[in-house]
Parts: C-alpha cells; sequence; structure tokens
C-alpha cells in the first residue's frame, strides 16, 4: 500500500489540506481556501491570498478525498 498522502500536509481542521479534504467529502465544488484558526469562527483565506504551498495543500486534500471516493450521504431523498 503507498504512503497516505496526509502524511506530507499539515491537516489541522481548518487549514488547506482539510478544507480541500471537507470540499471533496461534501461534493463542493473545487475552490482553494481555508481558515486561520477555526473552521467558520476565524478568518477565511480566500485562494487570491493563499500561497502556491497553500494551494497545493488544498489541492491534495481535494484530490485524496476524491481519491478514496468518500462522500457524505445526504440520503436517498425518501425512497423505500
Amino acid at each position: 500500500m503507498k504512503s497516505d498522502v496526509r502524511d506530507n500536509y499539515n491537516t489541522r481542521h481548518g487549514g488547506p489540506f482539510d478544507r480541500g479534504a471537507a470540499d471533496s467529502w461534501y461534493d463542493r465544488p473545487f475552490n482553494p481556501h481555508y481558515f486561520v484558526g477555526e473552521t467558520n469562527m476565524s478568518e477565511k483565506v480566500e485562494m487570491a491570498q493563499m500561497t502556491a504551498a497553500e494551494i497545493a495543500a488544498y489541492t491534495a486534500g481535494y484530490r485524496w478525498n476524491e481519491e478514496c471516493g468518500d462522500k457524505k450521504d445526504y440520503g436517498d431523498g425518501g425512497e423505500a
């Protein structure tokens, strides 16, 4: 088994890798960003203010989750 890409990034909650993985998990579009502290409780840094390394970390998180195939289950719309 190949090494886990997460080992190459800081995976703190709210950080670029975490936000990329979360956007993929919730099936949101690719939109690099991160939070300085806690998610939605601290300053949000948009792509225009991100460094190349931060964008790479977000991208890696998004791709990692896409490859894992993990997605939030929103239910089946009430079908039996």
